[in-house]
């Protein structure tokens, strides 16, 4: 009898394994789209705050997505496609702003040698939208 719980316990572990495996993964634009999902565009700006560049995400080969809650800024580098999210991100500033002109640098997360870097494009804020309650 424990045999028998046992091999199917085994069974229901890979069956979930595979359910699980056979979920589409997201392409970077799809993981974009998704973030930017219930949000609304705002007017590009040049320079962010360093406040506002403490959480980031790198979207593959797409974007660079700094910030969080109700506001989120996305940039496209000029050379977006050289953005790997494996890589580390080094960036220097010269005062309290990310800025469109700033370089940032690759650096490879296993060996640290620098990989390559992208020129960062103007920042894009996306802003939750209101839900709007549907009158009676």
């Amino acid at each position: 009898m424990r045999t028998l719980i046992t091999a199917l316990a085994a069974a229901a572990t890979l069956l979930g394994a595979s359910a699980i495996e056979a979920k589409p993964k997201l392409t970077p634009q799809q993981r974009l789209d998704k973030l930017l999902e219930g949000r609304e565009a705002g007017k590009p700006v040049h320079c962010i705050s360093n406040f506002d560049t403490r959480d980031m995400q790198v979207i593959d080969g797409v974007a660079i997505v700094y910030g969080w809650g109700n506001t989120i800024w996305v940039n496209v580098p000029s050379n977006a496609k050289d953005l790997d999210g494996d890589d580390i991100l080094v960036t220097r500033t010269s005062g309290s702003q990310l800025c469109d002109l700033d370089i940032v640098h690759t650096v490879d997360r296993t060996g640290h040698f620098t990989t390559g870097f992208v020129s960062l494009g103007e920042f894009v804020p996306y802003r939750r939208v209101e839900k709007v309650a549907a009158a009676d």
